[in-house]
């Protein structure tokens, strides 16, 4: 399997400033969006290399109206127990996630069902999956979820970007982003809604795209510390590495 990496990742977020030390990225039009608005260390930071990127991200970010402090580190590298403990003490959430992989060819076979139906997002039900999206990221709060849908529409102008949407008899079920690449689509925001869950959607829009990039490698991230992950595996995605992250809100 070809060497993929967290670089491979599509990132929304464009690049504010560079550093020996880090990358900074950030998305004007969605400044409440975390995935978006953070810095990537290069090399695992001293505690002082850390004070002092945290610094400049808190006065970048509350010029703009932003709370949130997010970082990530180096893929593979874990945080050393002085950073550690100087996070904790900050009140920083600590985490991690998973990047995985799979050929479409080693994707399980899934019984299809005459109940599930995966088409593409088109212009005939762009509303639909629109008030999906705002149904799932209403969790997130309002504001964040009117955010969302500007992204969301800004995707479905995007060549690169296929949105997915699944009907269980006929009702609205759960969608993903597919994000084509030349070598690669990776899966991003699946979600099935929990009425509508184990019922095979999940399985079937991955299938989907399975079928129709039979050539491509399958990207997805999940978190470490989510149940996803464990279906992923079962389902034949292999483990590529781990990032740590540290988020305070």
């Amino acid at each position: 399997m070809n060497r993929i990496t967290f670089d491979d990742i599509y990132n929304a977020g464009i690049v504010a400033t560079i550093t020996d030390t880090y990358s900074h990225f950030h998305l004007p039009d969605m400044p409440l969006y975390y995935d978006s608005n953070f810095m990537e260390f290069k090399k695992m930071p001293t505690v002082s290399e850390f004070k002092k990127a945290e610094h400049e991200l808190k006065i970048y970010h509350t010029a703009r109206g932003q709370h949130h402090l997010k970082f990530t580190f180096p893929q593979d590298e874990t945080i050393s127990k002085e950073l550690t403990a100087y996070l904790n003490r900050q009140d920083y959430e600590i985490g991690f996630l998973e990047l995985y992989a799979l050929y479409p060819k080693d994707f399980p076979e899934t019984s299809p069902s005459s109940a599930i139906e995966v088409l593409p997002v088109t212009a005939s039900n762009l509303e639909e999956f629109l008030h999906l999206q705002r149904t799932i990221d209403e969790q997130f709060g309002r504001e964040f979820a009117t955010q969302k849908q500007l992204q969301h529409k800004k995707n479905f102008s995007n060549p690169d970007f296929l949105q997915l949407i699944a009907y269980f008899d006929e009702e609205v079920a759960g969608s993903v982003d597919l994000i084509i690449q030349a070598r690669t689509v990776e899966i991003d925001g699946l979600h099935v809604l929990e009425r509508m869950r184990h019922k095979g959607v999940g399985s079937q829009l991955q299938r989907w795209l399975m079928e129709q990039f039979p050539d491509r490698l399958i990207i997805l991230v999940a978190d470490g510390e989510d149940t996803p992950r464990e279906m992923y595996q079962q389902q034949n995605y292999k483990y590529m590495g781990c990032q740590y992250e540290a988020v305070k809100a």
